[in-house]
Parts: structure tokens; sequence; C-alpha cells
């Protein structure tokens, strides 16, 4: 088979999506992918738009006949995670993506794929260039930095959009119906210390967790992978309290939205102790990989000899760290009591980073429920501020209601029925789509999230189902289709 993606079916999404694979669009730096999407939008003709925020909005008119349709707006992001195995040299700010065919799926060679948005972004793309689809008036909407902090949505201003109907193309599993998200807010936590001299007699170490698999800290937060920052500080906390190691530096995870996948220390230990912290670190590395044998079968946990480090954190510092980080909720908090497998309250401990005289811990919490969040928020400031950090939340960002009555979901699962011969599940999902925000900003719109299947976003294990988007493509043309009248 020919790894040219292009050649897949629907040709004119995955035409698409390979010329977006090529372009450089890590969250943050979507200049260049906006202004590749804003030239083919005028150069087919249509309205476009790039607002204070950043994002871009290309309005398509009806079809003939369709004039009197609902507007429909189609919504995806333009950003995507850059997540990269260990000594991967790519530059996600220079370096295209390169998509491989591997079965009935589409991943990257050691990187995040992208299709998570890309691919809503390329069906967007597909129908605004289409002179064959039937529709009613059509926006597009491309958002920006959605994956770090949703500030294009936050930023996106109410009058703007004219359409009736929002449709998130952003959603990870092909056959559902998405109705309702969960809200989500950082907390950053920053220990502040002073260096220390390294004491005579001791040695150096470099500790190193990695080969988890990582993934989407909300889509992903139920599946038990191990959290990489939990482990180092397993092994650390191990070693301070039986061998007297001591901190040089630590650097842990790399996005708030993803579980992450690796993490690096630089340590002391007493010379006398090193044979002894071996041996013990080697036993407590054991069981951490046969806990987690199944969840993350590829964990690496290993300490090796190392330059000395110059200094190291203030052992009084220190100890309050590990302390903290070994009770710092982590995972799923609680399930929903509504809907059956949801979760609705986790907390992801993504990022822990030393330099410059200070540790900084950043978490993002997410619940369905605004009450839930309000006491996770209380949990985090108790217990950091009791370990002695300052405790700061910003990037609230709302949930999205389920709302079961919505004339558009009944139209689409109708279309879906009609269309495969099977019932589409109606679902909410824990993590935070752009439609609580955007829906905040315009109540009156009628929202439904679907999209094709797309397996460990976030992580370099990224894949899409080939199949899926074919799939996921005829039901947008369908429905396109079908959207009722005023």
């Amino acid at each position: 088979m020919s790894n040219d993606i292009r050649e897949l079916n629907p040709r004119e999404v995955w035409r698409h999506f390979s010329s977006l694979a090529g372009i450089p669009h890590a969250s943050g730096h979507e200049e260049k992918i906006r202004e590749f999407i804003a030239d083919f939008a005028q150069r087919l003709g249509l309205d476009t738009t790039i607002d204070d925020a950043g994002n871009l909005i290309i309005r398509k008119p009806a079809t003939p006949g369709m004039e009197d349709r609902r507007g429909v707006i189609l919504q995806a992001h333009l950003d995507m995670v850059p997540q990269k195995n260990s000594g991967s040299q790519h530059d996600f700010l220079r370096d295209p993506i390169e998509p491989v065919i591997d079965g009935g799926w589409v991943r990257a060679r050691g990187t995040t794929l992208g299709a998570d948005n890309g691919m809503g972004v390329a069906a967007a793309m597909a129908v605004l260039e289409s002179d064959s689809l039937r529709h009613g008036p059509l926006e597009a909407l491309f958002t920006v930095e959605e994956e770090s902090g949703m500030s294009g949505a936050m930023g996106l201003k109410p009058g703007l959009l004219r359409g009736e109907i929002l449709m998130n193309l952003d959603s990870e599993d092909e056959g559902e119906l998405f109705i309702g998200c969960a809200g989500g807010l950082d907390a950053t936590m920053t220990f502040t210390y002073g260096e220390q001299a390294v004491p005579d007699g001791y040695t150096g170490f470099m500790i190193a967790v990695r080969g988890l698999r990582g993934g989407h800290s909300g889509m992903d937060i139920s599946l038990g992978r191990g959290n990489a920052n939990k482990i180092m500080n397993r092994v650390l906390q191990d070693g301070y309290l039986r061998h007297g190691l001591l901190l040089g530096s630590i650097e842990g995870g790399s996005l708030r939205n993803a579980i992450p996948r690796e993490s690096m220390a630089t340590a002391a230990v007493p010379a006398s102790q090193a044979d002894s912290f071996l041996e013990e670190f080697a036993v407590l590395a054991a069981a951490i990989k046969t806990e987690l044998s199944i969840a993350d079968p590829g964990l690496q946990i290993e300490a090796v000899p190392a330059a000395l480090p110059g200094r190291v954190v203030e052992e009084e510092v220190f100890g309050r760290l590990l302390d903290a980080l070994r009770a710092c909720p982590d995972g799923v908090m609680r399930m929903s009591s509504l809907m059956a497998g949801l979760v609705e309250t986790s907390s992801n401990l993504a990022i822990v980073k030393s330099g410059n005289g200070s540790i900084q811990v950043e978490c993002l919490l997410r619940s369905s429920v605004d009450s839930a969040m309000e006491d996770l928020a209380a949990m985090m400031r108790s217990l950091f501020g009791l370990a002695g950090a300052a405790v700061v939340f910003d990037g609230g960002y709302p949930g999205w209601k389920p709302e079961p009555a919505s004339p558009i979901l009944k139209r689409m699962r109708d279309t879906y029925i009609g269309k495969f011969g099977t019932t589409p599940e109606v679902r909410a999902v824990h993590a935070g789509l752009e439609c609580g925000i955007i829906g905040a900003a315009y109540p009156l719109l009628d929202m439904i999230s679907f999209g094709p299947t797309i397996r460990y976003p976030h992580s370099p294990d990224e894949k899409v189902d080939m199949l899926s988007v074919g799939k996921f493509w005829d039901f947008l043309v369908e429905t396109l289709a079908q959207v009722p009248g005023e």
C-alpha cells in the first residue's frame, strides 16, 4: 500500500489533512496555518475575517434552494499538541509532521499526529471548497490556542457569528454524539527555595522516568496510566528518607492537558549510601513497573551515576515539596452519577519544573459540576498552602451543560440511523471542548460535537482510524443536507 495519505478516501479530506501536516502549528504558533487557510478561502472568493483573538472566520453562502435553512457554524481548532518520543530531533516550530499508514490507522513518525484537531479542520475546508454539497448558510470558525488554554474561544466576542447551530468537529469517537463537556481550571503552585552547596562526600546521579503512554488528561484520565511526576516523586522521596538524597534539578511534563510521560532529575546521594541507594531504587522501580505493567508496559525508571550537581535545593523546602507532591490529587476524583462511565471530576499533576530559585507545580483540574471544581481547588489550596507554596488559579473555563432535547441532536440522530442503520450513542465528555466557552458568549446556539475515531491524542502514539474518517465525512455531508429550515 502507498504511504501517501492523499490517496486515502475520502480524498477531499485527506488531501487537506496532508497539507495541514506539512505546516508547523504547535499550540501558540498558529500564524502559518491560519495564513494558509485564509489564503485558501480567499482564492475561493469566500468572506474571510481574523478577529481580535486571532480566530479565523470564513463564510460561505447557501447552495441554491437551501437559503432558508438554519445557519451552521463548523468549528475546529487550528493548533496541535507538540509531543515527541525521547530522542526525537523533531522541531515543532519548523519541521512538518510525517504521517504514516499503519494497518487501518494513520499515525506520525515519533510525534503527535495532529489529527486532534486537524481532521476537523480538514473536513471543514473540504466543505468550504466543494461546489457539489448541499447546505444552508455556513460559517467556519477556526480557533487558536485550544490546547494551551482555549484563549481563542475565550476571546471570541458576541455578535461576530451569525449561525444558529454549532457543529464542533473535535470529538474522538465516531458513532458518538457529544452534548456536554467538563469545565477546567489551571492551578499553579510555586515553591521558592535557596540553593545550598553539596556537602562533602556526596556523589551525583541522573534519575529518569520514561516510556509512559501519557495521553489526554481528560479523555484518558480514567485508563489508570502512570504519571511521570508522581512516579519521580515516589522514588525521590524514598531516596530522601532512606539515604539522604538531595535534589539538584527536576523537569517533568510539558503541557497541562497531557498526562506527563517523562521526568528527569539530577540528585546527590552520600557516597557511603550510593550502593544501597541503587539496590533499593531497583527494588522500588521494579515494584512500580509491576503495578503499571498492564497500563504502561513500556515504563522505564533508571538511576545512573552522573556529574555532581553544582548546587542543590535547600533540604527543608525539598522535604515540603516531596510531601505535597505525594499527597497531591491526581487522576479520577469522582465518577458521574448522571451518566454511566463518565468521569465527573479529575486532576492532572502535569508539570514539575525547577529553575531560578523556584519549583513550579502545574495541575489541570476538570469537573462537570461547579461545586466539585470549587472543592477540588480548595483542596489544592489547602494542601500546597500548608506546604508553604504560593497558589494561583487562572485560565478557568465553563463546562457545557447537556441538553438532551436539542433539536439538532434529534435531527442528527435520525440522520445517522438512516445513513448507517445503527443508533449513535449520545454522551458527554470529560474534556474541555470549546463549546462551553462559545456557548457562554452565544447562549442561544444549538450545539453538538462529533468526529472520527482518534486514539491516544496528546501523545506520540496518537492515531486516527481511516474508516472512521470516511463515516465522519459522509455523516457530516448528509447532516448539512438535512439541517432544518427556519
